[in-house]
């Protein structure tokens, strides 16, 4: 019986619990190609790295249907391509009017100043598990934690984030590609009247918020604070659900893989217990060693391209493995160990080039805070099941389910 081809079984949900032995059979022809349809697999640190800033890969959405509809593809949220679809220009022009609502110059401070609020939403969350010495890290923790903190970052009202976050469940569970094959026409019908429920009201905000500006990142894009001025309204809304997609989606993987690892590496978890400072180090190890995002798939060349004395002809689908790059011996000494105290970090995770993840910044604080206050308050942690079940998506991995025991919660 022939064995199916490498990138089938990378993409096989069988070996999703544990791909990186395959990452590691993958290395060995850093440029794979397998058959005539197939993308090319690029599999090296290095590789991948200068790919990332390389004008020549195209991440446009016209670009890719040229090239052949991707089976990993996981926005389809009914609206025109966010910025992370397109190319420069009109890329740039997106990315600065966001960057500008989410950080420097012009608001320098308004993820650093969640902090006291990050917090206080893990501490709620965590007290809800009060009399309870079982619980779901996912669906009671990971899950709702980031779609709280989006909603404060938008600007949506209190009052509204029950709403919203009803909206936001069956909208995240359309978007895995095995989920909408086995799901029945109820889910499909529910998944679109959440998007265009959650479209609606997204709407009327950003409506509101452009002739009553406020203190959040919804009025900032609707308004323009630098040069490039303000989003169009489809362009406010394309942004917005790229934050709440991409930003949930990497957020409740990191954390999940985050505290599966530190279950898995005991020693880990008890330095953190005692020094939360360690949070810093490892989540960047963590990015490193369990990427939430494990390739980028959505990668087309527009011209002739060389890698490694191979030629990837124009047009060609490519997928750039960030998680093998991650783990790849040319880069990294002893890649398949997790250690946070490595002294280099330069890790592939969040992406890198004008690509690089846009809400990296505020994942990275709101996992530091997450792992070191799970350290803390959960008195002796334990997996009820290793390795737990995980999600079928290949591209952004991470269990479905987490279910920790634990003898009582700290104050």
């Amino acid at each position: 019986m022939t064995q199916p081809s490498l990138v089938a079984r990378i993409t096989d949900f069988a070996n999703r619990a544990d791909p990186y032995p395959l990452y590691a059979e993958l290395r060995r022809t850093p440029v794979l190609h397998e058959e005539d349809g197939d993308p090319y697999v690029i599999s090296s640190y290095w590789d991948i790295e200068s790919l990332l800033h390389d004008p020549r890969i195209s991440s446009d959405a016209a670009n890719l249907t040229a090239a052949g509809a991707d089976e990993l593809q996981t926005e389809n949220t009914g609206l025109p391509p966010s910025f992370i679809r397109l190319d420069p220009p009109e890329h740039d022009r997106l990315r600065r009017i966001a960057n500008s609502a989410f950080g420097p110059p012009h608001e320098p401070r308004r993820v650093d100043d969640m902090r006291g609020e990050l917090h206080t939403i893990v501490t709620e969350l965590i007290d809800g598990f009060a009399g309870r010495t079982e619980v779901d890290l996912v669906d009671q923790f990971a899950y709702p934690f980031p779609v709280t903190v989006i909603c404060r970052l938008l600007g949506v009202p209190r009052e509204d984030e029950p709403r919203f976050r009803a909206w936001v469940d069956p909208l995240v569970a359309s978007l895995d590609p095995e989920t909408r094959q086995s799901a029945g026409p109820e889910f499909v019908q529910a998944a679109q009247e959440a998007r265009t429920q959650l479209g609606m009201y997204l709407a009327a905000l950003v409506e509101e918020r452009s002739k009553d500006p406020r203190d959040d990142m919804l009025s900032d894009l609707a308004v323009g604070k630098g040069p490039d001025g303000a989003m169009t309204m489809m362009e406010v809304l394309s942004t917005a659900v790229l934050l709440l997609i991409a930003g949930h989606e990497t957020t409740v993987n990191l954390i999940t893989n985050g505290m599966l690892t530190l279950l898995r590496h005991p020693e880990y978890l008890q330095r953190l217990r005692e020094d939360p400072e360690l949070a810093v180090d490892i989540v960047e190890e963590l990015l490193r060693y369990e990427p939430p995002v494990q390739l980028v798939p959505q990668r087309t060349c527009i011209t002739d391209i060389e890698v490694r004395g191979v030629t990837i002809p124009k047009g060609s689908r490519i997928w750039l493995m960030l998680a093998a790059g991650n783990r790849d011996p040319e880069r990294f000494k002893d890649p398949d160990r997790f250690d946070p105290d490595r002294d280099d970090l330069q890790h592939l995770g969040f992406g890198s080039g004008i690509h690089s993840c846009f809400g990296a910044p505020v994942a990275r604080l709101e996992t530091q805070i997450a792992l070191a206050e799970l350290a803390r308050r959960l008195q002796d942690p334990r997996l009820v099941a290793d390795p737990p079940p995980y999600r079928p998506n290949a591209v952004l991995r991470g269990p479905r389910h987490l279910t920790v025991t634990f003898d009582g919660l700290n104050p």
